[in-house]
């Protein structure tokens, strides 16, 4: 059956890959970027540019030209990776994470609020890095930070959507081979290629149901401690 999806960050990385991939099998997508790419441009999607969440006015184009849109699933993939240190420690990039990875996709489901129904989803890309229990090295304070209260929002947001029966999704994409992971200088470039890990994203959001709404999951399908 064909679904309509919403996808922010998709002009590039996890969110291009699940674009293509839900284009492929016939849903209908709205991919949400900043600027779009020549490899979006060539999906033949639905393009929304200039949408940066994280501000008043990017969520108002999106608002605006999803009006009247039903949508059946929303994928807040949008973020960003700075690294600060206790030694090289930043508050305007911790700032900046809290406000695009924390807050922003946040503001962006509040304000779409009118276009989900009962059986509709609302999935969160979010990080292990942003478990308590998990965090066994320390650093990156604001990407840990931001996605640790990116996790209890979202959280937030399955009990309050419990009655309108519309299940939130929370996952870690794994370690994967993006931009992201390449500018912070690992000398590791990610185990798994996008498209793997947007085939994994997608499978767990096809099985999402209302009794699994809130569980935050690793890809592979793992339960991921808070």
């Amino acid at each position: 059956m064909t679904e309509t999806i919403v996808i922010t960050g998709a002009n590039r990385g996890i969110g291009l890959a699940m674009a293509e991939i839900c284009q492929q099998r016939g849903d209908k997508v709205y991919a949400l970027c900043r600027q779009s790419s020549s490899q979006l441009d060539s999906l033949g999607v639905n393009i929304i540019d200039k949408v940066d969440i994280s501000t008043d006015a990017g969520i108002a184009i999106a608002k605006a030209a999803l009006a009247n849109t039903k949508i059946d699933l929303l994928i807040n993939n949008a973020g960003i990776l700075r690294n600060e240190s206790l030694q090289d420690f930043n508050q305007h990039t911790i700032t900046e994470q809290f406000n695009v990875n924390a807050l922003a996709p946040l503001a962006l489901t509040q304000s779409l609020l009118a276009n989900f129904s009962a059986g509709s989803k609302i999935a969160f890309i979010t990080s292990r890095m942003g478990s308590i229990t998990d965090n066994g090295s320390g650093g990156r304070y604001g990407y840990r930070m931001s996605k640790a209260a990116l996790n209890i929002g979202a959280m937030s947001l399955a009990k309050d959507l419990v009655d309108p029966q519309i299940a939130v999704g929370i996952y870690h994409p794994g370690y994967v081979q993006t931009d992201m992971v390449n500018a912070t200088g690992e000398t590791s470039n990610g185990d798994i290629s996008t498209e793997v890990a947007a085939q994994r994203l997608l499978g767990l959001m096809s099985e999402l149901t209302m009794e699994e709404s809130g569980v935050f999951r690793h890809s592979n399908g793992e339960v991921l401690p808070w």
